[in-house]
């Protein structure tokens, strides 16, 4: 019910059979007893562990052993999940709603309240908190606690479960707002992890909570006040998740870097409990990287630093539109400084549809992201997110958004429809191709002649949906194929070389199998034996060949 967290660069779920072991077992593991509270979730994917549902855990206080933790994911049927939280026959239901679940979490609502209406659903989470009351699953809900409800969740419980008592209290509304708690009144929820979180999912902490900046298409804008763990309080909750074999991390915090002092400590912290297989992801503002977070960033190995940097746009007019503010200069130097004189794995992210921005001014960004090579671009399309000031610019720049999640712009006044489903192209493919780290060494040959980068790929997307006609569902040996086809037919280039690519790129994720469209340009003495990546980063390691 705390604001949503993301995606550690897309780790790979366990195999099939294992995921579905780990699955049954998770949801087996708290039918000894019957709760009177159930905190469930859908997640979008089973390796992500619900933040939210720990931090509501561990702040029940005397309610705690009353509680179980359900979580699922959006690829089980609604009603299966109605049923297994049915089976817990709770008297109170908590369900965190986000963007990516929202359509699911309304079918187990309207499930669960057909079967057991007595049954009190109490939701929370990002996707709820804002333009609540217009919502179906808020209709179908009992209560709905907006923001951060790590402490309001227990209040609430506390008085529903007294009335059930037969005592009963002043009616209270169905909305409730749950006001921002301080660090200082908060139980930190780490201890919550348990031994199956840890040997097979995402970890997920965080330093700080809130953003000082007002970019209008973030959730964080509405979270001004940016409060903090107290510092040694924090890195004692790291030192047991180190001690417990926790070897991930990915921070939540929206500015890490935003306190010099304190992202300092942190990364000093890790670094000398650094071990091999160790990894730590941060969200970092682009344009702040002062020489006492470079010293220590530099000294951390290749595949053990990982930052998010959300740059969003190159154009200053539409930067200013946004209400975001960043130097520049300053980012292209400290892009040029993380790729050319540290390990740091560079994911940076791009907006399409931003208002202002029109396709030429976004291609330009996107060359000049490409010429300072951080090994990702995230070619994110923007999203209306409930609650976010990015409506005022609906009128003046047309606007038009999907009314179903996750939101996404169909078109503005610089943008059509037609245009912008390119985009949506453009930006899948992409990240099949330029970020997956499957094509390393053959992605630059789509530009090799000097083309921009943009319209070359542009040109390379729209040729590979007319022959593949869709965007998932893609096998990697097909792809390469096409890939091949493109580039020796299409933009000329030599097959030999453009072989020689593909195998490499091929080998570097741990492959030796031969494709048969490639074997007559290979040599039959190839006895070169296939790098091996990490197996819990493969999507980064892959990454790592790529020259400084």
């Amino acid at each position: 019910m705390d604001a949503g967290v993301g995606n550690i660069a897309r780790p790979k779920s366990p195999p099939q059979n294992r995921f579905l072991s780990l699955r049954k077992l998770l949801c087996a593991a708290s039918f000894e007893g019957m709760p009177d509270i159930v905190l469930a979730t859908i997640n979008a994917k089973f390796i992500h562990a619900a933040f939210g549902l720990r931090y509501l855990y561990a702040n029940l206080g005397d309610l705690q052993s009353r509680v179980r933790i359900a979580e699922f994911d959006i690829n089980q049927r609604p009603v299966d999940i109605a049923e297994v939280l049915l089976a817990h026959n709770p008297k109170i239901i908590g369900l965190g709603v986000y963007i990516w679940n929202v359509a699911e979490a309304t079918e187990v609502v309207a499930a669960i309240k057909r079967v057991r209406p007595e049954v009190i659903i109490i939701l929370g989470g990002p996707e709820v908190s804002y333009e609540t009351e217009s919502q179906s699953i808020v209709q179908l809900a009992d209560y709905v606690i907006t923001g951060e409800a790590d402490l309001k969740f227990a209040e609430v419980c506390r008085e529903l479960l007294h009335d059930r008592a037969g005592t009963e209290c002043a009616p209270r509304p169905k909305i409730i707002p749950a006001p921002l708690p301080e660090f200082s009144q908060l139980k930190l929820p780490y201890e919550f992890y348990d031994e199956r979180d840890i040997a097979h999912r995402i970890i997920y902490v965080e330093a700080s909570r809130g953003c000082p900046f007002t970019c209008e298409f973030c959730l964080s804008s509405l979270d001004v006040p940016v409060r903090a763990v107290p510092i040694e309080q924090f890195l004692g909750e790291m030192q047991k998740l180190l001690d417990r074999g926790v070897r991930q991390f990915k921070f939540v915090d929206r500015t890490f870097n935003l306190n010099i002092a304190t992202s300092r400590a942190i990364l000093e912290f890790f670094l000398e409990r650094h071990h091999p297989g160790n990894f730590y992801h941060f969200e970092m503002i682009p344009d702040r990287l002062p020489d006492a977070l470079r010293e220590i960033i530099a000294r951390f190995p290749a595949g053990s630093l990982q930052f998010e940097v959300g740059i969003q746009t190159f154009n200053p007019q539409v930067g200013q539109l946004i209400s975001r503010k960043q130097n520049y200069d300053r980012l292209a130097e400290n892009l040029r400084f993380l790729r050319n004189e540290t390990s740091v794995h560079v994911h940076a992210d791009l907006i399409v549809g931003l208002p202002g921005e029109s396709v030429e001014s976004f291609a330009a960004g996107f060359d000049q992201l490409v010429s300072m090579r951080p090994q990702e671009i995230q070619v994110g399309i923007l999203k209306r997110l409930r609650g976010t000031p990015i409506i005022r610019h609906d009128t003046e720049w047309q606007m038009a958004y999907n009314p179903c999640p996750p939101y996404e712009i169909l078109q503005n006044k610089l943008i059509n429809f037609a245009t912008m489903q390119k985009l949506r192209r453009f930006a899948r493919y992409w990240d099949m191709v330029g970020n997956s780290g499957n094509f390393v060494s053959t992605t630059p040959l789509i530009w090799e002649s000097g083309s921009s980068p943009f319209s070359a790929f542009m040109r390379f997307s729209e040729w590979l949906h007319a022959h593949a006609g869709r965007t998932d569902g893609i096998a990697l040996a097909r792809l390469m194929e096409w890939l091949f086809e493109f580039l020796t037919t299409e933009i000329k280039s030599g097959a030999h070389p453009v072989a020689e690519a593909l195998w490499t790129d091929y080998r570097r994720g741990g492959r030796h199998d031969r494709p048969s469209f490639l074997r007559e340009y290979l040599p039959e003495d190839e006895t070169v034996a296939p790098s091996r990546p990490m197996a819990s980063l493969k999507r980064q390691s892959r990454h790592l060949v790529q020259s400084k």
